[in-house]
This record gives C-alpha cells, sequence and structure tokens, in this order.
C-alpha cells in the first residue's frame, strides 16, 4: 500500500523573524499535521518590531515555484499571503487558474502587526478583480476590510454588512476576523455565497504575542480544507487552535515587540491517507 500526505502549498513572503509570513504557515501546516510547500514572494527584512526592508521575486519565478509545486507533489489545498506588487498578484492568479479543483485562502494581507504596509496601492484592485473570484474564502482583518470596502467595522452587524459587501467580489465565502475590536470576546463573521452564516466566538487573550495571527489562521484554515473538512468546520477548528496557540504563547519573550504564537502547543503527526482515495492522489 502507498500513502500521500495532505499537502498544502502556501504562496507568501518570508519573515526574518519567523513570527509570520511563510514562516508562520510552514509552522501551522506542519502542526496540524498536513506537509508543507512554499512558494515565497518576497523577502522580509523583519523582526519583532516591524518591517524594515521587503525585496520581492520576480513575478516568473513565483509563478514557476508554483507550478513546480503543483505539478509534481499535487498540494489538495493552498493559502496566499504578502502579494506586495500587481506584477506578483498577476502572477499568482495566472497560475492558479490552471487548478480551479483545488480550494485557495486568500489572506489579503496589506498591514504587518507592527503598523507598517506590505501592499502596494495598485495591487489592491488586481487582488479584488484578479484573484478574490479564484478564492474558496477570503481572511481579511478589520484594517483589511476598511481598505477593502470603506467600512468601519465597530460590531457584528457591520461585520456581517462588510462581508456580504465582499462577496460581490465574486470569492466564495468571506472570514472577517474581528480580533480588533475592543473588549472580552473576539468574534469573527464567515459569510458564504449560499448564504451560509456563521458566527465565531472566543474568550481575549490578553498579550503581546500576536504577531502572525493572520498568516495562521488562514494556513490552519487551509490544513483543515486539505484533511476534507468543509469549509465552516475548517474555519471553526481554525479558531480554536489559533485561540489555544496565542494562549499556550502568551508568557513567552521573544524580542523586544510583538512576540509569535506557540504553533507547536500540540502538534499532529503528519497524516497519511491511502493513494486510492482519488480526492487527494493528484491531479
Amino acid at each position: 500500500m502507498q500513502y500521500k500526505y495532505p499537502a498544502v502549498l502556501t504562496i507568501a513572503g518570508s519573515d526574518s523573524g519567523g513570527g509570520a509570513g511563510i514562516q508562520a504557515d510552514i509552522k501551522t501546516i506542519a502542526a496540524l499535521g498536513c506537509y508543507a510547500t512554499t512558494a515565497i514572494t518576497a523577502i522580509t527584512v523583519q523582526n519583532t518590531l516591524g518591517v524594515t526592508g521587503i525585496h520581492d521575486i520576480p513575478p516568473a519565478i513565483v509563478r514557476d515555484q508554483i507550478q513546480a509545486v503543483m505539478e509534481d507533489i499535487a498540494p489538495v489545498a493552498v493559502k496566499t499571503g504578502m502579494l506586495h506588487t500587481p506584477a506578483l498578484a498577476l502572477a499568482v492568479a495566472e497560475a492558479l487558474r490552471k487548478w480551479p479543483q483545488v480550494p485557495v485562502v486568500l489572506d489579503p494581507v496589506m498591514v504587518a502587526t507592527s503598523g507598517d504596509r506590505l501592499i502596494q496601492e495598485e495591487t489592491i484592485e488586481i487582488l479584488k478583480t484578479q484573484l478574490f473570484p479564484l478564492a474558496t474564502v477570503i481572511t481579511p482583518n478589520l484594517d483589511e476590510v476598511a481598505v477593502l470596502t470603506g467600512i468601519q467595522v465597530r460590531d457584528v452587524s457591520s461585520m456581517r454588512e462588510a462581508a456580504a459587501r465582499l462577496l460581490q467580489t465574486r470569492c466564495q465565502a468571506v472570514l472577517i476576523k474581528g480580533g480588533h475590536l475592543p473588549g472580552k470576546k473576539m468574534y469573527d463573521v464567515l459569510l458564504q455565497q449560499n448564504g451560509e452564516f456563521l458566527l465565531l466566538e472566543a474568550d481575549y487573550v490578553p498579550g503581546n504575542n500576536v504577531h502572525g495571527t493572520g498568516c495562521t489562521m488562514s494556513s490552519a484554515i487551509a490544513a483543515y480544507l486539505a484533511q476534507e473538512q468543509t469549509l465552516a468546520t475548517a474555519v471553526s477548528n481554525a479558531k480554536a487552535y489559533i485561540t489555544a496557540a496565542i494562549a499556550a504563547g502568551a508568557d513567552v519573550v521573544t524580542g523586544k515587540g510583538h512576540g509569535p504564537l506557540n504553533h507547536f502547543y500540540k502538534p499532529v503527526p503528519t497524516i497519511k491517507y491511502e493513494m486510492e482515495r482519488t480526492s487527494l492522489a493528484g491531479y
């Protein structure tokens, strides 16, 4: 009998501080029992205090990384993160159109936890018109929602309003992350094109170690989708995972700024599926 790991492809930038980006994605995917593959879009000069430099990878190299991984390892889920320039966003869209059957979790990364801008203004329209229609789910935080819709989210009602507006971009679903809302509870809202609505609630975890939460959430969703979970189940499980990872790392000091989560607080051994399972046997 031959087996196959549930592979996930993350298309994102590298964080030299290790807390976000490709590094957080690999940790998350591995911690949840999947096999992580990568296409690096940018190299950032970054630590827990902020981002001081960005070097973009040539779009053709990014496209070729995606193709090399997809044609050989055949990931069963994709997550996209930092796409700094319009050319990078267009190259990723071009590549992903070749595999429409593979679910895509699109994190529209715009601003780092430190407040540093991670996207050029011209890239935003490319995301909305070229990449959002390819997405199984997009996962903006409240700052990104304001940029994408003009809506200043203040409560669950306005989160749902913003999600409905973002569905007009023809993505299949929208997950709005409400971690920046004040209060003792953290709320996320999932709205799908079929009208299915899910409100996720978790206790607020105090602490400074929240660098890479957005990357971790989107990667966790992709990992659970790779395990053939429904979107609602994948989002619910990802919410539980990230909440526990924040809590497990809250008392650890890493650097002088916003520290990372504890991605491996409860690691899952790498999953093996029989090759005969057609949905996981490749394309």
